[in-house]
């Protein structure tokens, strides 16, 4: 439940000024989070669907975002069951300025960097970073970030917090981290 409490206290917060265009879908999975589980109500796991979208709920996303203009930065916020610390991935095929370095430093304030050195099967770049093969046409399966990296934008960060953990830090992670990518690209921009 952390990222969704996360986006609610940021915009309480009013930490998405006016200054930038925001797109914000505060939860894609309502059925999973009143449950506790990945998975919708079909049993479908959302994160997995957007190669060819079989559940309701990935399909009216996909059809929001074929609307939305192109992204300058995708932040998808989630949660790791099997995970003790935070860890990112970063999908950045312009090769960017990378941000990942910043936002570990930040999540490192409220929870501890994972320290697996393989996570979700893949081998970490660095601790706490992990950058996949972001090629969509060599994934068998796309979570919503290679989705978003295929069609809506060249740099997308997923951020993950240990659900483990207490529920506080795991949200306080989640704004630090947004607060500082967000940052990021408003000094860029500038």
């Amino acid at each position: 439940p952390a990222p969704p409490l996360a986006v609610l206290k940021l915009l309480e917060r009013g930490t998405l000024s006016n200054r930038l265009n925001w797109f914000v879908v505060p939860m894609l999975n309502p059925t999973g989070f009143r449950h506790g589980q990945r998975e919708n109500g079909g049993g479908i796991d959302l994160n997995r669907d957007y190669l060819h979208p079989q559940s309701a709920e990935v399909r009216a996303h996909v059809n929001w975002l074929e609307r939305q203009p192109r992204l300058d930065l995708a932040l998808c916020l989630h949660e790791d069951w099997e995970a003790d610390g935070f860890y990112l991935y970063e999908l950045n095929p312009s090769r960017e300025q990378s941000l990942a370095h910043l936002i570990r430093s930040a999540a490192s304030r409220h929870l501890p960097i994972e320290e697996a050195t393989v996570i979700d099967g893949r081998p970490i770049d660095e601790p706490g970073i992990i950058r996949p093969e972001s090629d969509p046409a060599l994934r068998d399966t796309w979570p919503e970030a290679i989705y978003l990296r295929e069609h809506h934008t060249d740099l997308c960060y997923t951020f993950e917090t240990p659900s483990a953990r207490d529920l506080t830090a795991r949200v306080n992670t989640q704004i630090a981290t947004v607060n500082v990518a967000i940052g990021s690209l408003s000094q860029r921009s500038r």
